[in-house]
């Protein structure tokens, strides 16, 4: 990814954005019959890829600087993008608590 720890938290913000609603709109559909095997397959394999593709944009870039010998800049860069994860999120909650209340 960046060392940009503001792209790293706003794509992964954006992802789970685009994820849940996507879930959202398809619970309206039924694509298959209630008990087949097939959700539990995809939300295994939607897991999966969740943990992959956070893990890339939080742990990519830090690990790189490490393995290079810059421990501070990617402890700094790691926290920073963790910090302004956790700000969007807080975020989110406030929008959703205004728009629902």
């Amino acid at each position: 990814m960046t060392t940009n720890p503001f792209y790293n938290a706003v794509f992964a913000i954006a992802y789970i954005v685009v994820l849940v609603s996507v879930i959202s709109l398809g619970a309206t559909f039924h694509f298959a019959p209630e008990k087949s095997i097939i959700y539990p397959m995809v939300m295994l394999s939607l897991l999966v890829l969740s943990v992959a593709l956070m893990a890339f944009l939080f742990f990519y870039q830090p690990v790189l600087m490490l393995l290079e010998g810059k421990r501070e800049e990617a402890v700094k860069l790691f926290l920073q993008t963790v910090g302004i994860f956790a700000a969007g999120i807080v975020l989110l909650l406030v929008t959703a608590l205004v728009v629902s209340g």
